[in-house]
């Protein structure tokens, strides 16, 4: 049963208003990636500490909750959110919360730019624990999901979002919580990392579908938009072939042990997201199955990856 887009009657709890706002149904993308880093580590020989780690997963996911508000607000000034009569409610069109009346565009932003100021305090806290090596990573994780919608910059105007989406989620994340625990650079974190990338930028590409037709108006110039829903649809498969060829390869070489192969299963959904996506490209009503797919594979890629690292470390 699909769920109803909040209204004021509707979500009168003013935590679950909280909650909401975040879209927390796409949270578990941070949580997975910050995992992804936490078990290269693991996986590497380094002692992780529980603290620490804890921290990490918490301020990727609420970073990541304040860019989502922050983009629910930068669409609300742009309209594309406003113009969407095609969204898959909650997965397209945003929170609903402004265009409905939940709150108003200056409480999203205050919200927005709270959450991202509570993340840069667990960051700092982290910093002065591991050492100045995170603020690199982690000042370019906040500025680009900043940028990503933010008017004067908006990446994802400029056709620059999937490729930001693809690099915080699959590079910064990653990279950044197995810092923590490392305290240097190291390759195994962006190999278990490159492929989530890759399928995060997908589910970012099938959930534009819907959207396009607003976004084209709005003057939001994401791949969809450039290429046209016939065209674009074609590019699904390729980014899933290039992310299980990233897999691959890094097992070859010996980066990933063996049993990070059993992640080829997420090919499955993956695969049935692209022909669902390939027949109702131009039909927006029916790709919810589509984008429910391409959740599955991030996630089935995650938690098989995550486990071998941590078996065979």
């Amino acid at each position: 049963m699909p769920l109803s887009e909040p209204t004021p009657q509707t979500l009168t709890n003013p935590l679950q208003r909280l909650v909401m706002a975040t879209r927390p149904g796409f949270l578990s993308a941070s949580l997975l990636a910050a995992v992804l880093g936490l078990a290269a580590a693991a996986y590497d020989g380094i002692g992780l500490d529980p603290v620490t780690a804890l921290l990490t997963v918490l301020g990727a996911v609420v970073v990541h909750a304040g860019i989502n508000v922050l983009n629910d607000y930068y669409d609300a000034l742009g309209g594309s959110d406003e113009l969407n009569h095609d969204r898959i409610f909650p997965f397209t069109g945003g929170s609903r919360f402004i265009q409905n009346g939940v709150w108003s565009p200056r409480r999203m932003a205050l919200f927005g730019w709270g959450l991202l100021a509570v993340g840069s305090v667990i960051g700092l806290g982290l910093v002065a624990v591991t050492g100045p090596g995170l603020v690199g990573i982690g000042l370019a994780g906040v500025l680009l999901g900043w940028a990503y919608s933010a008017r004067g910059v908006d990446l994802v105007g400029r056709g620059l979002g999937e490729l930001a989406v693809a690099v915080g989620f699959g590079v910064l994340i990653p990279l950044g919580a197995d810092w923590v625990q490392r305290g240097t650079f190291a390759w195994t974190p962006l190999a278990a990392g490159g492929p989530f990338g890759l399928l995060t930028l997908n589910l970012l590409f099938v959930n534009q579908f819907p959207d396009h037709r607003a976004d084209a108006v709005a003057g939001k110039r994401h791949w969809v938009v450039r290429l046209g829903v016939r065209r674009a649809r074609w590019l699904y498969g390729p980014v899933a072939l290039g992310a299980y060829g990233i897999l691959i390869a890094a097992v070859t070489v010996g980066t990933l042990p063996p049993l990070a192969l059993l992640a080829l299963l997420s090919l499955w959904p993956a695969s049935r997201a692209w022909l669902r996506l390939i027949r109702f490209a131009e039909v927006p009503a029916f790709l919810e199955p589509a984008i429910r797919r391409s959740i599955s594979a991030l996630a089935e890629y995650a938690v098989f990856v995550a486990a071998a690292l941590a078996m065979a470390g």
